[in-house]
């Protein structure tokens, strides 16, 4: 029975330790998760090279992007929390509530971006208050 217990304690410690990078967003911000093999990927550049010009609306919108690359603890973490591959990129959009709304196997463009999170009856409620 004690064999048991520890089991189970030992079980939900990973799984709170897996969670824990995106836990620190959740109902603060939104989250864009950038997971790919390398640095070098060409799918993880041109989705940096898509929000450089749009930082604005990022802001505006409490988008917070991580990036999940190589093989490093932190990568592993998201890319547990997630269910994401590790030798291909994906992008993935977490809302402030901590669930995925949105993933992709290639970059996505800001507007989609947008248009989602803009969808989302948090957002509206936030545009709501901020006029």
């Amino acid at each position: 029975m004690r064999g048991t217990a520890l089991g189970l304690g030992l079980a939900a410690l990973t799984a709170t330790a897996s969670a824990a990078p995106l836990d620190t967003y959740r109902d603060r911000a939104r989250v864009l998760v950038l997971s790919a093999p390398d640095a070098a990927d060409a799918q993880l550049k041109a989705q940096r090279a898509a929000l450089g010009p749009v930082r604005g609306g990022v802001a505006e919108r409490d988008l917070v992007v991580l990036e999940a690359v190589g093989s490093g603890a932190e990568a592993r973490a998201l890319r547990t929390a997630l269910g994401l591959p590790d030798d291909s990129f994906r992008a993935v959009l977490v809302g402030k509530d901590g669930g995925a709304k949105l993933t992709a196997a290639t970059p996505i463009p800001p507007q989609r971006l947008f248009a989602t999170i803009d969808a989302m009856p948090m957002r509206r409620s936030e545009m709501r208050e901020r006029r």
